[in-house]
């Protein structure tokens, strides 16, 4: 690809891979590129327009916090006090439980990988249902 826009950037490049074309072959490549041109232009002005009224609400709400007397600070304090907005996570229930060589006890939820502790046991010829809660 880098060397096609290497041809079609560099006029004498441009000249000498299009030198066998026709007449009507270099208008059809011109009519394409004009309609990529003009689609580009299209999506370019879309683009700026829509920061036009991005911008312009956002000077909207500026002016109505002026009105109201609130600030940018008073908004970060609501943020904090409010903390994540998310739904709060269920934790998963245990649904195993080993103790160790060491009496260490070690909780699996029977999701995700396999703890260590378990796979050794299950090596050591005991089962999964032994260590359920």
């Amino acid at each position: 690809m880098n060397d096609f826009l290497n041809v079609l950037t560099h006029g004498r490049r441009l000249q000498g891979a299009v030198k066998d074309l026709t007449i009507a072959e270099l208008e059809d490549v011109q009519q394409k590129l004009n309609a990529i041109l003009q689609k580009k232009k299209a999506k370019e002005e879309k683009l700026q327009q829509e920061e036009k009224e991005r911008l312009a609400s956002a000077e909207k709400i500026h002016s109505q916090m002026k009105a109201m007397g609130v600030n940018f600070e008073d908004l970060q304090k609501l943020n904090a006090v409010k903390g994540t907005t998310g739904k709060p996570k269920k934790k998963r229930p245990v649904k195993y439980q080993i103790k160790d060589n060491q009496g260490e006890l070690h909780s699996w939820t029977g999701i995700g990988r396999m703890p260590k502790v378990f796979k050794e046991a299950l090596e050591k010829g005991k089962k999964l249902e032994n260590f359920s809660i």
